[in-house]
């Protein structure tokens, strides 16, 4: 009887692909609700077209374009300056997941895992039915090609509905068109904002926005600079793991293990690779195939005993200083400025970068909790804020000192908008839906000592602010005075009213050449000579007229 019962849950299993997998879990991918589902189909297409057009060395020019088709449907149209994509690819980049080159590349992007765009498609297919319409060329001379795409759910394959040529009066780019169930709605997680904060950290990039108000927005690029391209580096040995080394011996193409160690690995010269071997009491000659796990146990076990130097940052492409104002400066009204960018640092071996903007009064609004925009490279983080890192880093940073006020451990508050971008070969996001940065120690200290840095040159000008103001209310009470003076004067000296006029500038005079230069109520002589010299040079003049 157990038999057969074995045998009749045995008929009942099944192996499921990807795409059957994620159909059920859309979830996890950022299709939560109509809402979320809209954001995340223009965040996908238009975050790989700003990484071809980087990747191809050109200034990104992109039109996005959302038409609402009523019922709860919508139509995303996205358009790039990119380099294309070649026919053959076409169909597998948008019609299969995890399909993409970026997954195996030790090198900053945006995307990672070779999911986004094709989920899109695999929604807009489940809730409107319709496949997705790509348009790409490639070079000026040749023509574009045509396809429309489903994905078969069951093969994670693609469905070709369409292909054909067509004529494109474009020299190169793509152009993709979902058609979707979505709800749109303004505010601070819609994709009026994920536009607008895609701006500031792309200044570079060329945005036309028209959204389903049939509104358009244009965000002109504040700089002409081009990103510079992140090079691929390989892993450091700081970052493998056990089951990661055993691979990597099975895959090698290496004939012994000296050779495996400083070909698969950034920072591994032959001098390191002996004292690993060495370490780990394996032949340099050995074939890296031949690894079994004790073998694996104990070159792991050299790895962290071995001072290896930390790995190459030309893998990351940060967006600097200079250009994070500028693209803060353009998006957001405000009276102060900062930017700190951190040197690079490693987390599991993967080198990262903290990079923090802020800006400071001016229109911004004075009640409430400051403004956290998050941002991965250079990609909005606009859900789960509460279960970031980034945000914990952000309330664990004492503002008092800075000239915010804050209650506990909670967001500080005050007229300010800051921004924290974090850059990496792999950035670790809590969830595949890439919403929020998990809570590695290494990158939370990065971020709180950029933050407190950021913190001082805020309290630097709100320092200077509460001076200028204090300067100014004193120069009004004497200024108040200065007639009285003047009028005391005319009668101890006799003066004329015309020297009781001339005393009066003389004393205004004497005010504005102090402007700026008196930062407490303390007369030091030295600092204060020139006023010493000024009082004593009218004095003068008034003895000699009063003589004559």
């Amino acid at each position: 009887m157990t038999t057969t019962k074995a045998h009749e849950l045995a008929k009942g299993q099944r192996e499921i692909s990807i795409a059957e997998f994620f159909e059920k879990n859309r979830h996890l991918l950022g299709f939560d609700n109509k809402r979320k589902a809209l954001l995340t189909t223009v965040k996908e297409a238009v975050d790989n077209s700003l990484d071809a057009c980087e990747e191809a060395n050109i200034l990104p020019d992109l039109q996005i374009e959302i038409v609402d088709m009523g019922n709860d449907r919508f139509r995303i149209i996205v358009e790039d300056n990119g380099p294309g994509i070649v026919r053959e690819q076409i169909p597998k980049i948008f019609a299969k997941l995890l399909y993409g080159s970026k997954f195996f590349k030790y090198s900053q992007s945006r995307g990672q895992q070779g999911i986004g765009i094709s989920a899109s498609v695999m929604y807009g297919q489940l809730t409107t039915g319709r496949a997705a319409k790509i348009l790409s060329k490639i070079h000026p001379t040749e023509p574009a090609h045509y396809y429309e795409l489903k994905i078969d759910t069951k093969t994670n394959a693609p469905q070709i509905d369409q292909e054909s040529k067509k004529d494109w009066n474009k020299d190169h780019g793509t152009k993709i068109q979902i058609d979707l169930e979505g709800f749109y709605q303004k505010g601070q997680q819609s994709v009026d904002e994920y536009i607008k904060e895609t701006a500031i950290v792309n200044p570079h990039a060329n945005i036309i926005y028209v959204n389903p108000r049939a509104e358009q927005y244009i965000f002109p690029r504040a700089s002409e600079e081009k990103i510079p391209v992140a090079k691929e580096i390989k892993p450091h040995p700081y970052g493998v793991e056990l089951g990661r080394l055993m691979k990597m011996c099975d895959y090698a193409v290496e004939k012994n293990l000296k050779q495996f160690l400083m070909g698969s690995f950034s920072r591994v010269s032959a001098s390191v690779a002996d004292e690993l071997l060495e370490k780990s009491k394996l032949l340099p000659t050995k074939k890296p195939k031949s690894l079994n796990r004790e073998d694996a146990e104990r070159l792991l076990e050299a790895i962290k005993t071995t001072k290896i130097m930390m790995p190459p940052t030309d893998c990351i492409s940060p967006i600097g200083e200079d250009l994070l104002l500028r693209g803060l400066k353009k998006e957001i009204n405000a009276e102060f400025y900062a930017a700190v960018s951190r040197p690079p640092a490693v987390y599991r071996g993967n080198p990262f970068a903290v990079e923090v903007a802020l800006a400071y009064g001016g229109a911004l609004p004075k009640d409430g909790a400051i403004r956290l925009m998050r941002f991965a490279n250079r990609v909005p983080l606009l859900f789960q804020q509460g279960a970031c890192g980034v945000t914990d880093s952000v309330t664990k940073t004492s503002w008092k000192s800075y000239g915010l006020n804050q209650s506990g451990s909670n967001m500080p508050v005050g007229p300010a908008v800051v921004i924290v971008h974090l850059a990496s070969v792999w950035v670790p996001f809590t969830s595949e839906a890439k919403e929020a940065i998990a809570h590695y120690p290494e990158i939370l200290k990065e971020v709180k000592l950029a933050l407190q840095e950021l913190g001082r040159k805020l309290s630097k000008y709100t320092a200077k602010k509460r001076r200028v103001s204090d300067e100014l209310k004193k120069r009004g009470h004497i200024e108040k005075y200065i007639p009285h003076i003047a009028g005391a004067l005319e009668s101890l000296l006799g003066l004329t009213t015309e020297q009781k006029a001339k005393t009066e500038v003389e004393l205004a005079a004497i005010l504005e050449h102090t402007r700026g230069k008196v930062e407490d109520m303390t007369f030091d002589p030295k600092k204060n000579e020139d006023f010493d010299e000024e009082f004593a040079r009218i004095g003068k003049e008034d003895e000699h007229e009063e003589s004559s």
